[in-house]
């Protein structure tokens, strides 16, 4: 078994019955991911009156260990970045919330804690009105503040509208994803993702192989 704290978080969101809440909960007690797998069969003393009793069997998985170490060197050979709940660059926003990630995937070239964020999402059906509102609220925006970094998901319509517009007005963006960074989708927003590389990036909590349904 692993002591890769990578590797040990993304196993234990692997293990059967224990998802966000109850992952965030075991590493926040016992201090990483590594301890919970080493000290599961003293869980049930730790956490008194909650059934932990299927969980601590759960981690008993060899297989999640080896999916985590594929992912862990999926990671490394395309130069992303596992961003664990305890790190300095994981988001500090969403880690306060109580089912905040064990680990992110992020590729890129900005810092997720910038002071100012503005999240920028709409219909995939976007108008005209639409995304000519995308381009002159973030050609505003880079004027009244250069160093706020805009997110999306990369989606058509609005979210790719918002990605470049702002990368047209040279502000930082981050497409959050719904499925691994083995791909893109749509397909057709490949250019604009590779562009966001530079100045922003594209963030997501799935493991390769994901379909973004």
């Amino acid at each position: 078994m692993s002591n890769d704290e990578r590797i040990c978080s993304i196993a234990l969101t692997l293990c059967q019955g224990v998802g966000h809440i109850i992952a965030k909960r075991l590493v926040e007690t016992v201090g990483s991911a590594a301890e919970v797998f080493r000290l599961r069969k003293e869980l049930p003393e730790r956490f008194p009156g909650l059934a932990y009793a299927s969980v601590v069997e759960s981690l008993d998985n060899p297989e999640a260990f080896r999916r985590a170490e594929q992912e862990v060197a999926f990671a490394e050979k395309n130069r992303i970045d596992c961003l664990l709940l305890g790190d300095e660059r994981y988001p500090s926003r969403l880690r306060d919330c109580e089912d905040a990630p064990l680990v992110l995937f992020f590729k890129g070239n900005t810092d997720l804690n910038r002071l100012r964020v503005v999240s920028m999402v709409g219909t995939r059906r976007a108008t005209d009105q639409g995304k000519q509102f995308c381009t002159d609220f973030l050609r505003d925006l880079s004027e009244l503040c250069s160093d706020v970094l805009v997110v999306s998901g990369l989606a058509y319509g609005i979210d790719v509208h918002a990605h470049r517009g702002a990368l047209t007005h040279h502000l930082s963006t981050v497409g959050v994803l719904a499925h691994g960074l083995d791909r893109i989708y749509p397909d057709a927003h490949r250019k604009t993702a590779i562009e966001m590389l530079a100045e922003g990036g594209l963030l997501t909590e799935f493991l390769t192989g994901t379909q973004p349904d």
